[in-house]
């Protein structure tokens, strides 16, 4: 990422899911304003389309497919640009290409998982390490905790040596000792930081419990049902018709091809390959409750808090989120050469689905909420409330491990507001006080807490993040 927010790839490291959103949000891109349309017809397709080849007129976005849809009616569904630069392949009008959906597939993951719990052959509060072999040092993880990215284990995607191991064909077992020498980053259930080892090791328990390879589970219990006939475990080698190419960017205007990545490693955090059309089914599928019972549903879709009660926005491999004041149960995923996201939003029985064969800004989470803003309409700004206390008080410098790095804020009062500056950016952040000791910008909540009689801590919120940044220096 640059000091402007904007997500760049760099080797050894692979952008896998929900964070990329978090970092966008906490840099305050603002999403450019579209019309609202609430009615059907021509005239809202024509936004959508609008919208979609303005997308790819970026020279780092070769091509994208999306798929907008209400109901049974197709809003918009097609494809823009190209799959394949070296060969002027255009993408398929009808959007049929599939793409790498890079950490799109942890809600596979958490659905496999859940319909063996359904089926009493797991229990997702017991320590996972009953089902396979981890040592957790003394602590225990039980299963929801993996499913939530609350387990403190390490993510091997923010570790150095990964970089390396990515290209090399090894033993699985190569990458689990690996980080599970490395020391937790916090206590399970006591934080929460984008995980990939977590849902590795769930792809490791799919296949302890069931039987099977993690592939062979999804396409018989998952991608069958769903009537996913495009939808696959993806291959660094194999040839496969339709398959977009994938492109990393390596400045504002120069493409080049994906970096080479061994498909052992993403494994059940993010190798699955699918379709606009084939996700679309999926979310009828699983929203429409032929994958799941309604219980287990509602575990997967509904967040847990964590140890001391505090909400997150996350549940198991998907959001448990809000769009303002509208539900949104989403999710985006980042691998080399592709960025994606899928969205389901209730209410409206819509799904919104964007895949993009470029791991470049603005990404494919900005098309997505462009079109939902164009069906339904913006999302509404914070609305500000006093705050009666002393922002004096919150002043100073806060401190704590995010996703591989530290992560530093620097408060300061300005007259009758607070100004957040992150280590490294140019341009401090001006959120709302929406209440209490907790500010608001886009989808990212600052809140400060007390502990005994002074703010010691602020708590950093955004998509599968709940990072606690410590007060530098604070006096007992």
């Amino acid at each position: 990422m640059n000091r402007h927010g904007v997500v760049m790839l760099r080797p050894g490291r692979l952008l896998w899911g929900w964070w990329v959103i978090a970092v966008l949000a906490i840099a305050g891109i603002v999403r450019t304003p579209s019309v609202y349309a609430q009615s059907t017809g021509q005239a809202l397709t024509h936004a959508l389309d609008s919208a979609a080849r303005a997308h790819v007129e970026s020279p780092i976005v070769p091509g994208v497919s999306v798929a907008v849809v209400r109901g049974g009616e197709v809003l918009l569904q097609g494809g823009y640009g190209f799959v394949d630069l070296e060969w002027d392949v255009r993408t398929p009008a009808a959007g049929g290409a599939s793409y790498e959906i890079g950490s799109v597939t942890k809600q596979f993951t958490a659905a496999a998982i859940l319909l063996l719990a359904e089926e009493g052959r797991i229990d997702l509060d017991a320590d996972f390490t009953e089902y396979i072999d981890f040592d957790t040092k003394g602590r225990t993880v039980p299963v929801r905790r993996l499913l939530d990215h609350t387990s403190g284990i390490r993510s091997y995607t923010d570790m150095e040596v990964f970089g390396t191991l990515s290209t090399l064909e090894l033993p699985r077992d190569t990458l689990v000792r690996l980080f599970e020498a490395e020391p937790f980053d916090f206590e399970p259930g006591t934080a929460q930081i984008y995980n990939n080892s977590a849902f590795f090791l769930l792809g490791l328990v799919v296949e302890s419990l069931s039987g099977q390879s993690y592939a062979d589970f999804v396409q018989e219990r998952l991608f069958d049902p769903a009537g996913m006939t495009d939808s696959y475990y993806c291959d660094e080698v194999a040839m496969r018709g339709g398959r977009a190419h994938g492109y990393d960017a390596v400045g504002p205007e120069e493409l080049i091809r994906a970096r080479y990545l061994n498909h052992t490693w993403p494994y059940a955090a993010g190798s699955l390959c699918s379709t606009v059309s084939d996700l679309v089914k999926w979310n009828r599928a699983l929203h429409g409750g032929r994958i799941l019972s309604e219980a287990f549903y509602r575990e997967m879709t509904t967040s847990s808090p964590l140890e001391n009660g505090m909400s997150i926005g996350y549940a198991m491999g998907i959001s448990d989120g809000m769009r303002g004041d509208t539900p949104i149960h989403s999710h985006g995923g980042g691998i080399n050469g592709f960025v994606s996201m899928l969205e389901w939003y209730p209410e409206h029985e819509l799904s919104v689905v964007v895949l993009q064969n470029s791991a470049a800004p603005p990404g494919a989470g900005a098309l997505a909420a462009a079109l939902a803003d164009l069906v339904l309409g913006p999302v509404p700004e914070h609305v500000a409330q006093p705050f009666d206390g002393s922002l004096a008080e919150l002043e100073g410098t806060y401190r704590g491990i995010a996703r591989g790095e530290m992560m530093q804020i620097a408060v300061r009062a300005r007259g009758d507001r607070l100004e957040f500056m992150p280590e490294g950016a140019d341009a401090p952040m001006v959120p709302t006080h929406i209440g209490d000791l907790t500010w608001a910008t886009g989808g990212t909540r600052l809140m400060f807490r007390r502990v005994g009689d002074r703010v010691r801590e602020l708590r950093f919120t955004a998509g599968s993040a709940h990072y606690v940044l410590e007060r530098v220096g604070a006096n007992d």
